[in-house]
């Protein structure tokens, strides 16, 4: 039996669209319009609250080689819209059938200058949840069931720190290291939803190789 969208969950919609919903999420900047992508944020019932699925991608790729990710990628052509594009992604990279998905709104469009995206955060609700594999094998190497409760464990929250000094919240479970913009969207997204716990943002970790590499 599918579960129905938890209440508070309904009530934050409107936090989503939020003119100022950017200043939860550091690390973006303005949308220039141009290149477009789409992720899907993706809740559903777990054993302990809220499971989030994350993709880790493979550590051959030119680009993102290894890092922890949401389930996306650039819009088509074909797409009506970014909503579109974040379900078609994840259908086709994680196998989560569009059908199966209740949108609960998307939060404003942030430039990523590292890959010169604007990306579209797009949440949704899962209500008959699954297990997952990388159906796209050519990018993903691996899907992780994330538990909310051990992301917003401050145990397992800190701060990493590039070379020139540019930082960012970081989430640490065991061998999967979470950063960059997904960990920017998941600090912002906890943020607008009230879950955040207090956590030492003092506390700078270092973001292991296998999460960090670019190919020449």
């Amino acid at each position: 039996m599918s579960t129905p969208v938890p209440e508070e969950l309904l009530a934050a919609r409107e936090r989503f669209t939020r003119p100022d919903a950017l200043g939860f999420i550091r690390g973006a900047r303005v949308p220039t319009g141009q290149r477009r992508a789409a992720v899907l944020i993706l809740l559903s019932k777990g054993a302990d609250g809220y499971d989030i699925p994350l993709i880790e991608k493979r550590p051959d790729l030119r680009t993102h080689a290894g890092q922890v990710a949401f389930p996306g990628g650039s819009m088509e052509p074909t797409d009506a819209d970014a909503v579109a594009a974040a379900l078609r992604e994840a259908d086709e990279e994680v196998g989560v059938p569009p059908g199966t998905v209740e949108v609960l709104g998307a939060l404003p469009d942030a430039h990523i200058p590292r890959s010169g995206f604007d990306v579209t955060s797009v949440v949704g609700w899962w209500g008959d949840p699954r297990p997952l594999v990388p159906v796209d094998t050519a990018e993903v190497a691996a899907v992780h069931q994330v538990s909310v409760a051990s992301l917003l464990d401050p145990a397992h929250r800190s701060t990493w720190m590039l070379p020139g000094g540019f930082s960012g919240p970081a989430f640490a479970l065991g061998e999967l290291y979470v950063w960059g913009f997904t960990a920017f969207l998941l600090d912002g997204l906890f943020d607008l939803l009230g879950w955040t716990q207090p956590w030492d943002a003092s506390r700078v970790t270092e973001i292991p190789g296998r999460f960090l590499r670019e190919r020449p």
